[in-house]
Order: structure tokens, then sequence, then C-alpha cells
């Protein structure tokens, strides 16, 4: 990983291949490794289950990431967290997002707009295949047909006490898809935006946020099914 070095990395981390590769407890295996490379290490945090109905509350503290066993693992060892009572983003790390929309989640004002105007260095470790929260941002930017924007209801807990009701603003899908992914890494790979490793089975991704969005401009005009054909 010192190849990808820098400020800031976001991740998206399967435990199991991990350590089948290399036997030691994964999470605090990896994790020692990004933070020997990166100043801030970022992971989903999404909560989806704000979206189910008017009464859903997002707890800063204690909503637990819906997906994968990392970000659950990960929770207690950030520093921070963002307001986005869907889609939020945990930090370990000084980056932060003080001047972003938080309840506008795929907003070029938001979370993930901030992470494609700092073009931050995506890493994949021990995925099947290219995994980038940043794709639901590429879809929302170029206003895809398939996918719109949706408002939710709730109250988001900052701390113990401290409350509001808010509304987020998501997304949702017009129809069931699916990326291809399996096109997408093999097209971003030969423009020279992915960079895939398999070392002893362990696959690896590497991108970075503002690279991907622009290569996938001009496939996106031509096709703005493209991700999903």
């Amino acid at each position: 990983m010192d190849r990808y070095a820098a400020d800031t990395v976001f991740v998206h981390i399967g435990l199991s291949d991990i350590k089948a590769a290399f036997g030691a407890d994964p999470f605090e295996f990896i994790l020692s490794k990004l933070d020997g490379c990166f100043e801030s290490v970022l992971t989903p945090g999404f909560t989806p289950s704000f979206r189910t109905d008017d009464g859903s509350v997002y707890h800063k503290l204690y909503s637990q990431p819906r997906f994968g066993t990392f970000s659950k693992l990960f929770q207690s060892r950030a520093d921070y967290r963002t307001d986005d009572a869907t889609n939020s983003i945990l930090v370990r790390g000084p980056c932060r997002f003080d001047d972003c929309k938080h309840h506008d989640s795929w907003s070029p004002d938001g979370c993930f707009g901030a992470l494609d105007d700092r073009n931050v260095q995506y890493l994949c470790i021990g995925t099947d295949w290219l995994v980038a929260s940043q794709l639901h941002y590429v879809e929302s930017f170029y206003e895809l047909p398939y996918v719109k924007p949706v408002d939710y209801e709730g109250t988001i807990y900052y701390d113990e006490t401290n409350h509001e009701r808010i509304v987020q603003r998501s997304h949702e899908y017009q129809q069931p898809v699916t990326w291809n992914r399996a096109k997408l890494v093999d097209d971003l790979a030969a423009d020279g935006v992915v960079d895939r490793y398999n070392c002893n089975g362990l696959r690896m991704f590497a991108f970075n946020a503002r690279d991907m969005r622009t290569a996938l401009a001009p496939k996106l005009a031509a096709d703005p099914y493209y991700l999903v054909t």
C-alpha cells in the first residue's frame, strides 16, 4: 500500500480474505497497515434503516453501520462521523467535512462531493470486485434516469441528549439495477484509472474519486445505463 500513501484514504474492506491471506486478526492487521500509510482512514457508516418510516432515528454514536464487519468494528475506532442519516462516513484521523451539506447525501456540496473535489484515494482490499460508494455520487451527479433524489424525515441524535428533527435527502432506484462491475473495472483499468492486484487470492483495487467520475463521463453521456448494462 505504500505506493498509495496519502493524507486520506476511503476504504472498502473484506476481512475474510485478509484473514485467509495473512492469518492474523484481520481487522487489527489491516488497520495497522492503513494507519501506517494514511493520516485519515474513512469507511462507510451507512444506515439505510433511516429510510424505513417517518419515525426513524439516526444516532451518531450508536447507529451501527449496516454493511460489512470492518465498518462495524471500525466504528469504535473512529474519531468522527458525518451527520448524514443514511450515508454517513466514519473517519479515523483529522479529515473533516465541516463546510459540507451533510443532509444532502449526493449533492456536489455534500460530503461525497468533497471527496470528489479532493480526488480522494479509494482502496478496496479483500473484495471480490470493485466496491465504490462514490458510484452513487456519480449516478446522482450525472442525473442518470434510473435513480432519483428522495427526502426522508426523522431524528438525529448528536450525542446522548442533543437531537433534532431533520430531512435527509438521499436516493432511490426507479427499477431493479445491478452495477456491471466486471465491465466497469475492465474499462477503467484500460483507461488507466483503476489499478488491480491479486496477491495469492487477496484482491485489491485502487482509484481516485474524481478521476473515476471524469473517466466515466463520456461513457455515461453516450449511454446513461452504462453502469448497469
